[in-house]
């Protein structure tokens, strides 16, 4: 069974029916959020970064928001495979044992021991991460405006409340209650800025692990990072939020106009308040130079549980950790014939193999 789909915006199709497609052509790459869900992205991960855009030269936009977040600065660690496969193995065995008296690890406590799984995971790397020669990272958070400026137990549910019926009316309304936030490491935006209040700010080795961890900060599950060094004050939550799948307007230079984007399903929703509105589910324009790397829907069923790891299998299993961690280990292993069959890909890089995004 095939596992690997193809799906392309109309500039990007155009582009490889001409040209096929090599390593040079890609001016940046898209990582979503989706919590584990990104373990199926591993194998593509290590190819693409370790093998294939090793043979090219252009500088590359890496634009990310949470558990993506987490993934690009590993393509930007000196050793990009091993970053990669410490990444996956640290992820899959992440296990949060609920304090005495709890029957769940609460939000201050899985705050915490993350911020001490970054800060170990990444030491030594910061430096090199975010002065990359080639790499440039972007890394997206949530900044709470208004009643969720500060991280409060009763306004911070109903600012999302507000959130939610402002985003449902109009997307940019979603700008009154959260502001997209982009640190980057070097070099401008590769997408407009139009669709949503946003600011652009740097990614410094100083607010490294703070920007990281505020951009994998899910609202109740962990705790906002507050007043990153840096930034204006404020709440900084997931990035995926405003910018769930980072439907954005990507603007590239000629030479490299591709944007590749390793996916874990078809669809490109903008924000995570979207996830119920399936009319904003479709592609758009801003998504013209795009090409989505994903996996067959009839391939997924044959995974453990018939479906990609998700942030349910933490309730499915409980304290079982061995069993959700053979789960999760089976599928990321499975994962690896989605990089086999894009690398053979690539080597006829066939377009009547790629559908419509």
């Amino acid at each position: 069974m095939k596992a690997l789909r193809l799906y392309a915006g109309p500039k990007a199709l155009a582009h490889i029916r001409a040209q096929g497609l090599h390593a040079s052509h890609i001016g940046a790459l898209a990582g979503a959020a989706g919590g584990p869900k990104g373990l199926m992205l591993g194998p593509l991960d290590r190819f693409v970064f370790g093998h294939w855009l090793a043979q090219s030269r252009q500088p590359l936009d890496l634009v990310a928001a949470s558990i993506g977040a987490w993934r690009f600065a590993c393509a930007c660690m000196e050793e990009p495979v091993k970053a990669f496969e410490r990444f996956e193995q640290a992820y899959i065995h992440q296990h949060f044992e609920p304090e005495p008296g709890r029957k769940r690890p609460s939000a201050e406590q899985v705050s915490r021991e993350f911020a001490n799984g970054l800060a170990a995971f990444y030491a030594g790397s910061i430096d090199g991460i975010v002065q990359h020669p080639r790499l440039r990272l972007h890394v997206i958070t949530s900044r709470g405006r208004h009643v969720l400026g500060r991280e409060h137990p009763v306004l911070t549910p109903l600012g999302y409340v507000g959130a939610y019926v402002s985003n449902a009316m109009h997307r940019r309304w979603l700008g009154a209650w959260l502001e997209r936030v982009v640190f980057s490491s070097h070099g401008d935006l590769p997408f407009d800025t139009q669709d949503l209040s946003t600011l652009h700010l740097r990614l410094q080795a100083s607010n490294f692990l703070a920007v990281i961890q505020a951009s994998c900060a899910i609202p109740f599950v962990l705790k906002a990072v507050h007043d990153i060094p840096g930034a204006p004050p404020g709440a900084h939550w997931d990035g995926g939020i405003t910018d769930y799948h980072l439907h954005l307007n990507y603007q590239l230079p000629t030479q490299s106009p591709i944007v590749l984007y390793p996916h874990f399903q078809k669809a490109v929703v903008p924000g995570w308040l979207d996830k119920a509105l399936r009319w904003r589910h479709t592609a758009t324009r801003a998504l013209d130079s795009v090409l989505v790397l994903a996996p067959d829907p009839e391939w997924v069923r044959s995974l453990p549980n018939g479906k990609i790891p998700d942030r349910s299998d933490f309730i499915t299993y409980g304290r079982d950790l061995s069993a959700r961690v053979k789960a999760w280990t089976s599928a990321a292993r499975a994962a690896q014939q989605l990089a086999d069959e894009f690398e053979a890909w690539l080597h006829h890089p066939d377009p009547h193999q790629i559908q419509a995004l």
